[in-house]
């Protein structure tokens, strides 16, 4: 395409004021001192506005007698090189040399590095399973919810004893608050997967910590009723396998888990399990995570909870539905893998609360609703069924 007068003059104005002292060094040397005003040249022809013709004519000895100027493209080097004033006129073209033609090295790739970026599937985020994911080692992420939330349940556990139906010393109330605070960090990344410049593997510590707060119960001032605190080291290495109806697998990993509500007896409740898991999803959609573990064997005259296992569960499915935009829909089924069928089934409502301030952008807040029903909502119930809804606020995805 032949550049008209108009681009070579917009292409020469926006070169910087250094740039334009050495072109009227070089235009002093050839006399265009003599032939066009003292002032800058170009504002001299920008004044004649009542004569075209002149003006035309100013601007294109100005412009006939400038240096060959290499003008940013984006991608490009072009050179626009003006010889005679008719040359221009008739056939001036911008060449665009190739990177072989010039012998310049191929530009990097660009890599936006970023852990929340929606480029990037939820899973893929969420554990950095990719390069475009890597947020780095040893920052701080979100790990579960952070969440406070008014919940109300059919009974606080109240009692000192480990059994079911044990009578409680407590007259602790059935609305309660919730505090749930959970991070992680990654440790280190590459391990097996090496220098591959797409899917990377990664370890993480991380720690959640849920407390009961008798927010509503004045009478006794208030207490925690409980506190679980849950450390643990997991190792994730990620993968793209193909799977029927458009699923893939994400990733697998397995996981050191010790969760105890740092009490001591007859009050004390703790574990240690070694986790498996793996992670699908189906577009942006659908996630669905599974989970089985085997709990690390302990002295059995120190066991706080010998039944856990039959009671928790050995095995859990956690589901979740990105209905549109601003609403997500989980369930979590806990199993015991055994014929009394013990466990939990929890539902999840997530609701976005504005847009993170950024136009079409998403908030991590969410409005939180959940129903609970089974054994394991807390330590100290393990054993107890219930049955729990709490509403709330929660932070996630930061």
């Amino acid at each position: 395409m032949k550049p008209s007068i108009a681009t070579l003059l917009i292409a020469l104005l926006s070169i910087n004021t250094p740039v334009r002292a050495q072109i009227d060094s070089n235009s002093n040397s050839k006399g265009v001192a003599a032939a066009l005003p003292t002032e800058t040249a170009w504002q001299q022809c920008l004044a004649l506005t009542k004569d075209a013709t002149a003006r035309l004519s100013c601007f294109d000895r100005w412009a006939s007698l400038q240096p060959a100027i290499p003008v940013s493209t984006g991608t490009a080097s072009v050179s626009l090189v003006p010889a005679s004033v008719p040359a221009v006129l008739a056939s001036t073209s911008a060449t665009v040399p190739t990177q072989a033609e010039t012998g310049a090295a191929a530009p990097p790739a660009l890599m936006v590095y970023d852990c929340t970026s929606n480029r990037y599937s939820e899973l893929s985020r969420f554990w950095e399973l990719e390069a475009g994911t890597d947020c780095g080692t040893f920052n701080m992420r979100g790990y579960h919810p952070i969440s406070l939330s008014w919940i109300a349940s059919n009974g606080a556990n109240g009692a000192n004893l480990a059994t079911a139906t044990s009578t409680s010393t407590e007259a602790y109330g059935d609305n309660e608050a919730r505090i749930q605070l959970s991070v992680r960090t990654k440790i280190a990344q590459g391990m097996l997967t090496g220098g591959r410049e797409q899917l990377r593997d990664s370890l993480w510590f991380g720690y959640s910590q849920q407390s009961y707060w008798q927010l509503f119960n004045g009478g006794l001032s208030r207490p925690f009723r409980s506190t679980d605190h849950e450390p643990e080291v997991t190792y994730i290495y990620p993968t793209r396998a193909q799977l029927p109806l458009g699923w893939q697998l994400r990733y697998t990993g397995i996981s050191a888990v010790h969760q105890s509500n740092g009490q001591s007896q007859p009050l004390s409740r703790s574990w240690n399990r070694t986790v498996l898991m793996a992670g699908f999803e189906k577009g942006n959609d659908y996630t669905l995570q599974a989970k089985l573990w085997k709990r690390m064997k302990e002295d059995p005259t120190n066991d706080d909870n010998p039944d856990i296992e039959d009671l928790i569960g050995r095995a859990e499915f956690a589901g979740s539905w990105n209905v549109d935009k601003n609403n997500t829909l989980g369930v979590t089924l806990r199993h015991a893998l055994r014929s009394d069928a013990n466990g939990s089934v929890r539902f999840d409502w997530y609701r976005t609360l504005g847009n993170g301030g950024q136009p079409g952008g998403k908030s991590g807040l969410r409005f939180h609703t959940r129903l609970f029903a089974g054994y394991g909502d807390s330590l100290i119930d393990y054993n107890r069924r219930r049955t729990v809804l709490s509403v709330g606020l929660s932070l996630v995805d930061w």
